[in-house]
């Protein structure tokens, strides 16, 4: 209401302190996400990882249409479902933010028998795996935040999560390749 008060140096002013209040509760919210992951119980049992992975690929469709979501065979693994659900809708989630400017983007989410590990793959910007060991650390990014959203707390919440129920969480890619995010659990 008092915007036509403010002179323009007053306005870009003030969209700043808005922005930088939004990134703050954002920040604030992530970090107590982060808090409960680490904190809460974990309630193990055999799980159905196939079912998981279509609940989070069916609800998180909608985010992108143009963007399929392929799920193949998984086999199943002990932990709290809850907990991976939510890994799963981390890796998902980038996967798509990080694919979503290709002209045909596309994720997958699968098992490599040989590594006895899970992936999410996405044909996406990729990165410089120079820059790896940035990537599950809080608040970091590769990406400048105009280019994808988000605040750099998503894979430090999955590692957190797969290192909590004993396995443990890595990633391979190159620029303009795509990347693939691979993470181990025991078996059911």
């Amino acid at each position: 209401e008092e915007s036509q008060r403010l002179s323009e140096s007053g306005r870009e002013m003030f969209l700043r302190i808005s922005r930088s209040a939004r990134n703050m509760g954002q920040m604030i919210t992530d970090m107590l996400e982060l808090l409960r992951v680490v904190q809460v119980e974990l309630e193990p049992r055999p799980l159905d990882m196939t079912a998981l992975a279509h609940a989070v690929a069916e609800s998180l469709g909608p985010q992108a249409p143009q963007l399929p979501i392929e799920v193949g065979e998984l086999p199943e693994a002990l932990g709290d479902a809850t907990l991976l659900r939510q890994v799963l809708s981390n890796l998902v989630d980038n996967a798509m933010k990080y694919s979503r400017q290709q002209a045909e983007p596309r994720v997958w989410l699968g098992h490599d028998p040989a590594l006895h590990a899970y992936f999410v793959r996405d044909n996406g910007m990729g990165f410089d795996m120079a820059r790896a060991a940035k990537l599950f650390g809080l608040f970091q990014r590769l990406h400048a935040n105009s280019e994808v959203p988000g605040m750099g707390v998503g894979l430090a919440i999955v590692q957190r999560i797969v290192e909590r129920h004993g396995g443990r969480v890595w990633a391979e890619s190159a620029p303009g390749q795509g990347a693939t995010f691979w993470f181990s659990l025991p078996r059911a």
